[in-house]
């Protein structure tokens, strides 16, 4: 038994010495310390360093979804559908489904911020327009939509709406016309180009300058889109002036239309009546000898990249009250040379942070000086034209 027990032990201190060194020979890494995203509140909310770098980086964006009805001279409707079984007419919804991605970097240099804005969109849905009638209202112009197919819904052009580059107030890229964005929108209603008050996307150069006590200049080369590129080494020029207090601002505005060689400008003011309503008041003149010329290589139909709306002149006019943090009330109003007349209002109701729900109602009147001019807007076919639309939009 002695020696039964013996054996019996030694074989058990050798198991334990085996495995004690096993366990001795095992080496577990230490854990790597982990780099997390660091906060960057330079620029606003939603900024964050990019790993490595002295750069600030926001991805944001929104998801929207537009339902309209009425008529399609009113940006709201689809008409003149033909059914599919009957073959007759019907009036259908005009939808429109938006995904939109930005992003905005930031950094500091010894030349003053560096940024970069990029804003790129892609659209599912059908287009709004009359796809029966043959003429736009007043029956001298040919109706561009009919037979075709617009109304059928499916994946629409994708576009890069915005890239550009600034450095200090000198900004390259593709952007909107300063003609519109330095002086502002016309009103915080969604169909707000009714009475249109200029042109938007184009590339440029241009340079911002902040002379402080709220007074600030603009001078930009541009290109121009569509058939209103520049057809030279000329770039279309736009200057401007702004002088913003604690009750508004009054904003002037000039353009050069370098393929006409007309001139165009706006003069705004707006003011903060209390902190629930704001209003403003603007008004814009061109000449417009040459882009009413019927023997240009391309007639311009009296409508240039900036001087767009019809005549000479044009006024806009609205305002926007603020029920509470969530609920607002928006109009706007506008009358043009032509005697076309827009009016759009709408509510807007934040139903939780960062999803909106907007009801707006618009409604256009085509002028005498559109048909006659055979210019007639958003290729409206009948003189008095009403639509609505819902909005639901989730921002990002």
């Amino acid at each position: 038994m002695n020696i039964k027990s013996l054996l019996l032990g030694s074989a058990a201190a050798l198991i334990a010495v085996s495995g004690a060194r096993a366990a001795d020979a095992v080496v577990v890494a230490e854990p790597e310390p982990a780099e997390y995203v660091k906060i960057c509140d330079v620029y606003g909310a939603g900024y964050f360093y990019i790993p490595g770098t002295e750069t600030c980086l926001r991805i944001g964006g929104y998801v929207r979804e537009d339902i309209g009805v009425g008529d399609a001279g009113s940006f709201d409707g689809v008409n003149h559908v033909t059914d599919h079984m009957h073959g007759d007419d019907n009036s259908t919804y005009w939808k429109n489904t938006r995904f939109t991605l930005k992003t905005c970097t930031g950094q500091e240099t010894e030349l003053g911020t560096l940024k970069t804005y990029t804003e790129y969109r892609m659209n599912f849905g059908n287009n709004y327009g009359d796809y029966g009638s043959s003429t736009l209202a007043g029956g001298t112009e040919p109706n561009p939509n009919a037979g075709t197919a617009g109304w059928r819904a499916g994946n629409k052009s994708s576009a890069l709406e915005f890239a550009w580059i600034q450095l200090g107030g000198l900004r390259v890229g593709a952007d909107e016309s300063a003609f519109d964005t330095f002086i502002g929108y016309a009103g915080n209603v969604i169909n707000d180009t009714i009475v249109p008050y200029g042109g938007f996307q184009t590339n440029v150069i241009q340079y911002y300058f902040d002379a402080g006590n709220g007074l600030s200049a603009v001078v930009s080369l541009e290109e121009g889109s569509g058939s209103d590129t520049i057809d030279s080494y000329v770039p279309h020029v736009v200057g401007g002036l702004k002088w913003t207090q604690g009750w508004g601002a009054i904003t002037g505005v000039v353009a050069y239309d370098s393929n006409y060689e007309e001139v165009a400008g706006k003069v705004r003011l707006d003011v903060n009546v209390s902190n629930e309503l704001s209003l403003f008041a603007m008004v814009g003149y061109g000449s417009d000898n040459n882009l009413n010329d019927p023997t240009n290589n391309i007639d311009a139909l009296g409508r240039g990249f900036y001087k767009l709306w019809g005549g000479n002149w044009a006024v806009w006019g609205g305002g926007t009250y603020k029920f509470n943090e969530k609920t607002s009330f928006n109009l706007q109003a506008s009358y043009d040379d032509w005697k076309d007349i827009g009016l759009a209002a709408n509510v807007a109701y934040t139903v939780v942070p960062g999803f909106t729900i907007t009801a707006e109602a618009d409604w256009q009147r085509v002028g005498q000086g559109a048909i006659d001019n055979d210019s007639v807007w958003v290729s409206a076919t009948k003189k008095n034209n009403v639509g609505g639309i819902l909005r639901f939009q989730r921002d990002f």
